[in-house]
């Protein structure tokens, strides 16, 4: 390199040729990994590319191979450790397939859904895995199916959208855990949940977007109904994601006459702020208020008392929506498919009768 002119230009296709003294058609063959390349000439090629310190053309390689090595990913909120090991369940697969994964964070918004979506499909990844913002609105989805891009749903689902989807048994998990506080004796029993709306009481299920609250919502009402409690939808709240907003929703409902004995919290992050609403009314964990959260995050098993819990196979639900996209970028033609994984309820200390 002259050391008066640090910087020079990218490595072609036509350099490691001529270096290898081949065609630069073989050449563009043998480092795209596509096309007849005989063995020598290869391995001759790919020395001189290694020489050369070749890095190949991303967009090239697109437009020849018609294949970008790329999957995109949509989470509703990367901050939730559900998401976390669903995304490296997704990772990894990819990885062995030959993928790499370009994340993106739709906050649970569907505008930033649907633009994530457009720009992965303008930067041609080869599929996309989405868990989507709501159930009422699926146009952009189907769109990017029209658009020749495979898709696959991941912990939601879209009516009337016909593709593959990895979910869990929201509906099964929800009433297991409302039969869990229903058997120490409770009968004053609350879900919580951080999907968003504009009123926090729960009207009906028009006021849910997502399907996976709406199937918790069903398990714990028809736990609820067997047990023969008929005021259970009076004590759902939503749109308790956020810190103070959550804590404005727990204290109310905690400070009410008459107040739950028993929480169901959609997810860890919901389950803490109970610690912290619970405290700051003097309330004790499992004597004044039982408490079971979905998901089996780090601090639900170090907490004292340690936390009953939802158990989700969030790995395993994303490394099945990644083997099935990577079979529909290879393709699959088969019907779109249901992989439904179940949850595992964990009784720790955190479920204790009622006092009153």
């Amino acid at each position: 390199m002259d050391k008066h002119n640090p910087t020079r230009r990218p490595v072609t296709v036509a350099d490691v040729a001529r270096a290898a003294q081949v065609s630069k058609a073989t050449a563009a063959r043998a480092l795209g990994g596509y096309g007849a390349v005989r063995a020598d000439l290869k391995e001759r090629i790919l020395e001189a590319a290694r020489r050369l310190d070749y890095r190949p053309n991303e967009l090239a390689r697109t437009m020849a191979t018609g294949r970008s090595g790329t999957i995109g990913v949509i989470v509703g909120d990367i901050e939730n450790p559900f998401f976390g090991l669903a995304v490296r369940g997704i990772s990894d697969v990819a990885a062995q397939a030959g993928f790499d994964v370009i994340l993106s964070n739709s906050g649970e918004t569907l505008a930033t859904e649907k633009a994530s979506t457009e720009v992965f499909l303008a930067k041609r990844v080869d599929g996309l895995i989405v868990a989507p913002a709501t159930r009422h609105d699926g146009s952009h989805l189907q769109d990017a199916l029209g658009r020749a891009c495979p898709l696959v749903l991941l912990d939601r689902d879209v009516p009337g959208l016909s593709v593959d989807v990895a979910l869990v048994d929201d509906h099964k998990a929800a009433r297991e855990a409302t039969q869990l506080l229903l058997a120490a004796g409770h009968r004053r029993l609350a879900y919580i949940t951080a999907t968003a709306a504009a009123d926090v009481h729960y009207r009906g299920p028009e006021q849910i977007p997502l399907t996976t609250v709406l199937n918790r919502i069903a398990g714990f009402l028809e736990a609820s109904d067997i047990a023969g409690l008929t005021e259970a939808e009076r004590q759902i709240r939503l749109d308790a994601a956020k810190t103070a907003r959550s804590q404005t929703i727990l204290l109310d409902l905690l400070r009410a006459p008459g107040r739950p004995t028993a929480l169901l919290a959609s997810d860890s992050k919901i389950a803490l702020e109970v610690f912290r609403a619970a405290r700051a009314l003097g309330l004790h964990i499992p004597g004044d208020l039982s408490l079971v959260s979905f998901d089996d995050a780090d601090w639900t098993s170090a907490v004292s008392p340690l936390v009953s819990v939802v158990s989700q196979p969030s790995y395993e639900l994303g490394a099945a929506a990644a083997q099935m996209l990577v079979a529909r970028i290879m393709g699959d033609k088969a019907p779109p498919r249901r992989h439904i994984l179940d949850t595992i309820l964990i009784r720790r200390e955190s479920v204790a009768p009622p006092r009153s």
